[in-house]
């Protein structure tokens, strides 16, 4: 079988792909946070993979402006999917996460304030656009239940994570605004996803992957809720819901790994590095917590390198950038 060319693949670079970026991102930030116990390791490798998830972000901009360009059907197709479209949003959320990165690691700067309002402000038209789907008019409950996965957390994750930034950069307002949004759509999402499972079952178990973004919400609402000045017990409480998602998801980590792999496999790479980044937050108030938190940031960080080595080996052996089977919506 001939492989196919780097243009014609370029068709089926779903918006998924950013996942790569958001779960790089959030591990680069994970290892700053060991920086008090591991030093300049920690600040090293926090860049080099910061540095590496800026440059997937540049080439799967460029690609899927390409993309837009070229494949114009494929993009709308994206948009149209009752699954897919939510990935939309993690468009923006990497723009608000590269310049997250950059501010984490060398402090405020016209670039990152750049790259942070832009992120921002289109991720705030990407989560509307997002929830006014879910009133689209004419949808019987037999379409619309199947629909609705964990990967309807992608947009309340990122309306979340400007605080991390933008109290940095002097964005406070507007960020706790954004922050607000997350809150309040982050019960909302979690009621559709559980009803779903009581009206239609599990999702397929090509979507279990999916079931980790649950942990990413609570992280990071005890993370940019403690830059904007949370009670540090309401941090803890959040840290004590993302535990609770995280072992709920652990019950299908083996489950999840042995799909064969795909993009999707690396939606559980943000909420598990999120995780990682509030223990580590949270170490000095609970000290016992340190050498578990910091054996949970290596557990990622192999987690992450897997997924890191198969992409590429699945990119060079042609195996990804293919049409996928769209699997069927309701549990099996």
């Amino acid at each position: 079988m001939s492989q196919p060319t780097a243009t014609s693949s370029v068709q089926h670079l779903v918006l998924g792909w950013f996942s790569m970026v958001l779960g790089l991102c959030g591990l680069s930030l994970a290892w700053h946070r060991a920086k008090p116990w591991l030093g300049d390791l920690a600040w090293t490798l926090s860049l080099a993979i910061g540095t590496l998830a800026a440059v997937i972000f540049v080439i799967l901009l460029l690609a899927n402006t390409w993309r837009v360009f070229h494949f114009s059907s494929a993009v709308l197709e994206d948009l149209m999917h009752p699954v897919r479209h939510v990935f939309v949003a993690a468009v923006p959320t990497s723009m608000v996460l590269v310049a997250t990165v950059m501010v984490t690691l060398f402090g405020p700067s016209a670039l990152a304030d750049g790259l942070w309002m832009s992120g921002s402000v289109t991720l705030l038209v990407a989560t509307v656009w997002v929830v006014h789907r879910w009133l689209h008019v004419g949808r019987s409950p037999a379409a619309f239940w199947p629909t609705m996965t964990p990967a309807l957390f992608i947009p309340v994750v990122g309306n979340v994570l400007p605080p991390l930034a933008g109290v940095p950069l002097g964005h406070e307002v507007w960020s706790a605004a954004q922050f607000g949004m997350a809150v309040l759509l982050w019960p909302v999402a979690l009621t559709l996803v559980l009803v779903r499972i009581g009206m239609v079952g599990l999702w397929p178990e090509r979507l279990l992957a999916t079931t980790f973004i649950m942990i990413a919400p609570p992280a990071l609402v005890g993370l940019s809720g403690a830059l904007l000045g949370v009670p540090i017990l309401l941090v803890h409480m959040a840290w004590g819901v993302a535990l609770f998602f995280t072992l709920l998801s652990m019950t299908l980590f083996r489950r999840s790994l042995s799909q064969p792999f795909g993009i999707a496999l690396w939606g559980m790479s943000f909420p598990l590095s999120g995780f990682a980044a509030l223990s580590l937050r949270i170490v000095p108030d609970v000290g016992w917590l340190q050498a578990l938190a910091l054996a949970w940031l290596a557990f990622v960080s192999l987690l992450i390198g897997w997924l890191l080595w198969r992409t590429v080996r699945g990119l060079w052996r042609g195996d990804l950038l293919q049409a996928e089977a769209t699997p069927a919506l309701r549990s099996a």
